[in-house]
């Protein structure tokens, strides 16, 4: 339980990490750490407006893109205190209840009838399908080092202290998180502060939300979010010391990555963000070889 008040935590702080991150370093005063929750408290506040258009998928979209985000995340421990669900292969079962998530998202954006609402479901569902060959060798790196299938033994398992699994860990940490950024919608591959219907892919899906259900689709993106930036820090802190406040600062630190790559970097084209995301999945192949190669002690040259 401990872990899972940990990620709710997490979530809520993350993309306050990232907004301070990019007013301080582009030298405005920005907002507060938390003003995004005040906000999404005064969209939970709201009642919702639905288009004639709109059938009943898009109304079950953010319960239940919500629901696979809070499940996903209750499997994934943020310390030795353990995960609110564990079993053995639950690591396949949180790849399937995000792409639950992404799936009804995109059915909900098709369901308005909307041209551009279409066309960013149809991106979505490109980028989701090229990042997640990257997610599963990530996850199957994991299981790899550790023996096991389940997020909460992997992290309880990994050896500690080894030099040659901090060198593999670190690459890891790297491939998460730019998975995350594509996941989130952040820049590179998107931007969450653009309103131009023509670039944009996860704020086009959610035009016409408003009010409470886009606080759910807000809430869910960020535990998803959550979820990716401990997976990473879980990943790099069980080889020094597995606790939770070295989990929370690695988080902190991803966010801050985050933040920096948005300030000093634009949107990167449509045809360039194929090429970005597949490069992922080959980072994350070439981690995968690595890990190997140390469990098999296997010495190149």
């Amino acid at each position: 339980m401990l872990s899972f008040v940990v990620l709710i935590f997490i979530a809520l702080l993350l993309p306050g990490v990232v907004n301070r991150t990019r007013a301080v370093l582009s030298g405005r005063k920005g907002v507060t750490l938390w003003q995004h929750v005040l906000t999404l408290g005064v969209s939970f506040r709201k009642g919702a407006v639905y288009s004639p258009v709109a059938g009943p998928v898009f109304r079950m979209a953010p319960v239940i893109g919500l629901g696979a985000s809070l499940t996903a995340v209750a499997m994934v421990p943020a310390g030795p205190s353990g995960a609110l669900i564990s079993f053995g292969g639950d690591i396949v079962l949180f790849c399937y209840l995000l792409a639950l998530g992404r799936m009804m998202l995109i059915l909900g954006a098709l369901d308005t009838g909307s041209s551009f609402e279409g066309m960013g479901a149809s991106r979505e569902a490109l980028y989701g399908a090229l990042v997640e060959p990257a997610l599963f060798i990530v996850l199957g790196t994991l299981a790899l080092v550790s023996g096991h299938t389940s997020f909460e033994r992997i992290f309880a398992r990994m050896e500690a202290g080894s030099t040659e699994m901090i060198i593999a860990m670190i690459p890891l940490m790297y491939a998460v998180t730019k998975i995350l950024i594509v996941e989130a919608g952040r820049i590179p591959v998107d931007d969450p502060r653009t309103h131009l219907e023509l670039t944009m892919i996860h704020e086009v899906m959610v035009l016409d939300y408003c009010g409470f259900d886009l606080g759910l689709v807000t809430l869910s993106s960020w535990l998803k979010t959550a979820a990716f930036a401990v997976i990473a820090s879980s990943a790099l802190a069980a080889t020094f010391a597995y606790c939770i406040p070295l989990v929370v600062l690695l988080c902190i630190v991803i966010g801050l990555c985050v933040g920096t790559i948005e300030s000093f970097m634009a949107r990167g084209r449509l045809f360039d963000n194929t090429t970005y995301i597949v490069t992922v999945s080959a980072i994350a192949f070439v981690v995968f070889i690595v890990a190997f190669l140390i469990l098999r002690n296997i010495h190149i040259g």
